[in-house]
């Protein structure tokens, strides 16, 4: 994502829309258009309003997409925006059913879209472009590559790490199913030239920590990586906060994923006000 990126909103005319969609736009992204069905030739905050992404696309040529569209019409939303040519869809939208995300994620991997969401706060790239719903006095230009299960934590480490600075920063949400998991961010951050360090921001739950270890440990990741989990006291079964925070039959405990980065020889913050020394002291 570059400051050259044009974004298109979905669901631009409701409350949630209209405020972020301005927002990105005095933040110096190139927010081009917004689509609500109905709404066409209307405009918000002067970006002009299509019926459809289509509509859209042909005028503007986007590559990104932000669904702010309520939950139970936020799968035909994916699906307009992967059929109509973007290459990146950040899903905000939360409580949509796990089966219609489970298809529309598989939907848009076939067609090499990649999918940030859902439930998630999106993405930034410091002073050049804002995709979501992040806070920008929380960011500055750096050389941090940040990737985050969890929204408010992503917002607290981006500010201890305020003077070191970060290249992107992603949230990838934090339902059980989603478009793009750490992993492959971890791996786009090790292949970007301006990320020199990762931090990690990981949960109990499911196993994408336990395999961002397995990249490091095989030789795969070959940056330095600085890792947090929350959920160390967090009950067996019993969800925490995030549909994905949940621990089943001892799969995605917290000692589980702190013991795959000890392995792979990845220093994990005790509390995240510890993350800037670790990265501090981090070759």
């Amino acid at each position: 994502m570059s400051s050259n990126t044009r974004v298109i909103v979905q669901g631009i005319t409701g409350k949630e829309g209209s405020f972020h969609a301005q927002r990105m736009k005095s933040y110096g992204t190139k927010v081009v258009a917004g689509v609500t069905p109905g709404r066409g030739g209307t405009s918000v905050s002067g970006i002009p309003v299509y019926d459809t992404v289509q509509d859209a696309f042909k005028e503007h040529e986007a590559e990104a997409s932000v669904i702010f569209v309520p939950a139970k019409f936020a799968a035909d939303a994916v699906y307009e925006a992967v059929d109509a040519g973007l290459k990146l869809v950040v899903v905000i939208t939360e409580h949509i059913p796990v089966l219609d995300t489970a298809r529309f994620v598989k939907y848009a991997k076939e067609r090499g879209v990649m999918l940030i969401g859902p439930n998630c706060p999106g993405l930034i790239a410091p002073d050049r472009a804002l995709v979501g719903i992040l806070p920008p006095r929380a960011f500055t230009r750096g050389k941090i590559g940040v990737v985050s299960r969890s929204g408010t934590l992503t917002y607290e480490v981006a500010e201890m790490v305020r003077n070191l600075g970060q290249s992107t920063v992603v949230g990838i949400g934090g339902d059980p199913i989603i478009g793009t998991d750490m992993p492959t961010i971890v791996k786009k951050f090790e292949e970007d030239p301006e990320t020199e360090k990762i931090v990690v921001i990981g949960e109990i739950g499911g196993d994408m920590e336990e395999r961002v270890a397995k990249m490091k440990e095989n030789g795969e990741v070959k940056k330095s990586m600085v890792a947090y989990i929350a959920g160390m006291t967090a009950p067996r079964e019993k969800r925490m906060g995030h549909a994905g925070a949940v621990v089943y039959m001892g799969i995605g405990t917290f000692n589980s994923k702190m013991e795959a980065f000890k392995r792979a020889g990845i220093p994990v913050a005790r509390s995240p006000y510890e993350i800037p020394k670790l990265l501090e002291d981090r070759p």
